[in-house]
């Protein structure tokens, strides 16, 4: 297999990147200074909160979006996904401490990779998977969606996820993460990290910096974040392997088995006060539930980090996979009809939120992937590096836009309409 060197990947996003420098030069010309966060470090650089859609092999063009940022000096704190992003959150996360780039890293795991070994099922799902991509005629589906009928009936899924699965964990154990224990105390900021406000006051919560992927518990009908939600369903959630949380979130329904989790605490027990507040399930708890990608639910999580009223210390950036909502679908075939439901159920939710919470339109940025298959996994080189200059671009258009001060005011503005209809309401 051929191996892109990264320089290869930076060559061609340097277009976009020479665009963004030019539009930070510009700014600190008619401004004084680029501002993006109140939270910096002694080396000037800024820091933000990230969140990144899920989109299969689209996930390329996420790491292009970080490359642009950390070479324009921008740093990230909390990270949050789904699927794919799940993926790259939970491997930012891990592969260092936070002032240190990742991209270098990031693509490097990416595309030494052969992406295709993480179709894993037999030769029949392979060979369907191939008719669905390909858009065969209706007796090649018939013949081929034949074939695979046990392995649904039976695994409920094409492939068993093992070799992604066990991908994420080597990474992460060449990191010195192999539990949730690890992770946790990577992600502890202390005053020697050397982050702080504007006016010199250190920045260290006393708790770690939060990394969200989110995964789909079908057995309760329950929107699962994890780590953070990791007690309900282990007994021991220090010693859990934090990639194992990744593959419950990117267990595309039919394309991968679910992930399973045994033996959950209290089994057979009421759920009680805890899982109805954190889920919303008030029934008794499984010994064992079925979780998917956490994408039929939220594929772009961005209200992960999201407070009502409070102004932040640092915006939450999110990057999502796919044009913009500019056009409408066009569905003249019955796979074109089953895509767009598919889609439509990943999207409504974070469509809603971002709708009903308009300030964050300041923040998301779109890297069209459009003319790739998310499921496509057999990426030539050349693919892989449009997906990564997407990405890229996107970051650039973001930066010519992006203004820190009004973004504030927005959310100022926000508030204090928030707090004027609580109290016309009584605090209803």
């Amino acid at each position: 297999m051929l191996i892109m060197p990264n320089s290869a990947y930076y060559n061609a996003a340097g277009p976009a990147l020479a665009v963004a420098r030019t539009d930070v030069a510009r700014q600190v010309a008619a401004r004084g200074s680029w501002q993006i966060s109140d939270l910096v470090d002694e080396a000037g650089q800024q820091y933000v909160d990230l969140v990144m859609e899920g989109g299969g092999v689209h996930g390329i063009a996420l790491v292009g979006y970080v490359y642009v940022l950390e070479q324009l000096g921008v740093r990230f704190l909390r990270l949050g996904g789904t699927s794919a992003g799940a993926i790259n959150a939970m491997l930012m996360a891990a592969a260092g401490p936070v002032a240190a780039p990742k991209t270098d890293w990031l693509l490097g795991q990416l595309s030494a990779v052969d992406l295709q070994s993480f179709v894993d099922g037999d030769e029949d799902a392979r060979d369907f998977i191939r008719t669905v991509l390909e858009q065969g005629g209706l007796l090649r589906y018939v013949w081929t969606g034949a074939q695979v009928l046990d392995n649904l009936r039976e695994d409920l899924g094409l492939n068993p996820g093992i070799v992604l699965h066990e991908w994420l964990r080597a990474l992460l154990d060449e990191c010195g993460i192999r539990s949730l224990a690890d992770l946790r105390r990577r992600r502890m900021l202390t005053v020697a990290d050397g982050v702080r406000y504007r006016d010199g006051a250190p920045y260290a919560p006393a708790e770690p910096l939060r990394v969200a992927v989110v995964a789909a518990d079908v057995t309760t009908e329950s929107k699962v974040v994890f780590p953070e939600m990791a007690d309900l369903y282990y007994a021991d959630p220090a010693a859990v392997h934090p990639a194992d949380f990744v593959r419950a979130s990117l267990s595309i329904p039919g394309f991968y088995w679910p992930y399973r989790i045994e033996d959950l605490p209290r089994a057979g027990e009421p759920g009680g006060a805890d899982w109805l507040a954190r889920t919303g399930y008030g029934g008794p708890v499984p010994a064992s539930v079925l979780l998917v990608d956490g994408g039929i639910l939220s594929n772009f999580p961005i209200d992960l980090f999201h407070r009502h009223l409070k102004v932040p210390a640092c915006p939450t950036f999110g990057i999502k996979l796919g044009p913009d909502r500019t056009t409408p679908n066009r569905i003249e075939k019955f796979t074109h009809l089953v895509a767009d439901v598919f889609s439509a159920a990943r999207h409504s939710h974070d469509n809603d939120f971002i709708t009903q919470n308009p300030d964050y339109r300041h923040l998301v940025s779109y890297a069209d992937t459009s003319r790739f298959n998310w499921l496509d996994f057999n990426l030539d080189e050349p693919t892989k590096l449009a997906l990564f200059v997407a990405g890229a671009e996107a970051a650039a258009r973001f930066v010519a836009a992006f203004d820190w001060a009004s973004y504030k005011e927005v959310r100022r503005q926000l508030i204090r309409a928030y707090q004027a209809a609580d109290g016309a309401s009584g605090g209803a």
